[in-house]
């Protein structure tokens, strides 16, 4: 089920964060990141639990590295999204409930 390439952070998920969390919107290509938290949509949304659940099964947990590979049509949509060892293809309404902590290049 877990691919063998993906990377686990081995910090404990209660230690205190320096920075706010960042939308995985808001990654640039080529940045990583990893999974802090997902938020759920406001009710006005339209899309309820049911996409928060679907990003939690395609691998969008805590503590996953997540980058960003692709980038639509003028920069816009969808987002390539290399989670674990496998690639997603997200709108940008989607990666907005992705709460990631940035990563430098060493990690």
């Amino acid at each position: 089920m877990w691919s063998a390439a993906s990377e686990v952070d081995k910090t404990p998920l209660d230690v205190a964060h320096p920075a706010p969390p960042l939308p995985l919107s808001q990654l640039k290509l080529g940045q990583r990141a990893r999974v802090r938290e997902l938020r759920l949509p406001s009710p006005s949304h339209g899309h309820g639990e049911q996409l928060v659940l679907r990003l939690l099964e395609i691998g969008f947990v805590p503590g996953e590295a997540v980058r960003v590979m692709a980038l639509g049509p003028g920069g816009r949509e969808p987002l390539a999204v290399r989670v674990g060892g496998t690639m997603f293809a997200l709108r940008r309404h989607e990666a907005e409930h992705v709460l990631v902590d940035l990563l430098d290049e060493g990690q």
